[in-house]
């Protein structure tokens, strides 16, 4: 599979699953939750909360003498733990909980306008002027730049293994060293960057050295762990090309290490995955980590 280049594919490809609400859906759910006297979170929950008050439910704008919160969608849950905690009696409902699709209300934006705005918040939270001139277009540009730098959402391990050729009776080691990768740490969302080195030992199928590098791009680009980067790059070599055996080494350096916390500049991390005969034998293991070191 080519890499996805036009930004509309790319936008189909990021809300490819996402579920429009309609009105009608909301004003069913928010009349369904029980009598209380509510406080609607800023900003979904404020929205419900309206719509409560004016078929007879209780509201407040002091959360402190609310006896329920109400919010539009709960996702990772820190916002409901932050309230509870603050208000350990009140109790919590939301309308919806994050599932499968991206649920797009009906008082929000399109896709591009929301986004644009949660840079715009984050250049204010960290102290910046948004308005100011040299951040006027940094909002459109990160998120131009969030299309190609999570790409790999949009992109299949299937599809880029799909197209592979008899092995004509070829049956030794193949590898591929040195493919450049660029990746997003989902710990603090810093760039960590380097070289991957993969190899097989093909069963009755090969496939082109092109594709390789676009399988490791298919997962480096997305939020990422390298430990878990390494293991998903073996795991589709392993799955959809069927070879006696896989083995990936990823060698990367981090900036969450280097530029933050302990920042040791020199510092790097290698991380590896074997699979099939490369886990079970010393023999092509062996001959798979000499070739990855040597130097020719």
């Amino acid at each position: 599979m080519e890499t996805v280049t036009s930004t509309a594919q790319i936008d189909r490809c990021v809300v490819s699953s996402k579920r429009l609400l309609t009105w009608s859906e909301i004003w069913a759910r928010a009349f369904e939750l029980p009598d209380h006297v509510y406080y609607g979170i800023p900003r979904g929950g404020a929205i419900v909360a309206g719509l409560m008050e004016t078929h007879g439910y209780r509201t407040t704008d002091r959360p402190e003498c609310a006896e329920a919160f109400v919010d539009d969608i709960i996702d990772s849950g820190a916002t409901k733990a932050k309230w509870l905690q603050q208000f350990p009696r009140a109790k919590f409902f939301a309308l919806y909980e994050r599932g499968d699709s991206w649920l797009v209300f009906p008082w929000e934006q399109s896709y591009e306008a929301d986004a644009h705005d949660v840079v715009r918040r984050t250049l204010q939270l960290i102290g910046e002027d948004a308005a100011r001139e040299g951040l006027r277009e940094t909002p459109a540009r990160v998120v131009r730049s969030w299309k190609e730098l999570f790409s790999g959402y949009g992109q299949s391990p299937a599809n880029v293994l799909k197209a592979d050729f008899e092995a004509d009776g070829y049956d030794e080691l193949i590898v591929c060293r040195d493919v450049q990768f660029y990746s997003t740490c989902e710990h603090h969302m810093q760039p960590f960057f380097g070289r991957a080195h993969i190899g097989y030992i093909p069963e009755k199928r090969v496939v082109g050295l092109s594709k390789l590098a676009r399988l490791v791009e298919v997962f480096a680009r997305r939020l990422q762990i390298q430990e878990r980067l390494t293991e998903e790059i073996a795991s589709a070599l392993d799955q959809y090309l069927k070879p006696k055996g896989a083995a990936v080494v990823l060698e990367a350096q981090h900036f969450c290490m280097v530029c933050r916390g302990v920042q040791k500049q020199t510092s790097s991390m290698v991380t590896s995955s074997l699979k099939g005969c490369f886990r079970t034998s010393p023999d092509p293991r062996s001959e798979f980590f000499n070739l990855v070191n040597r130097r020719v």
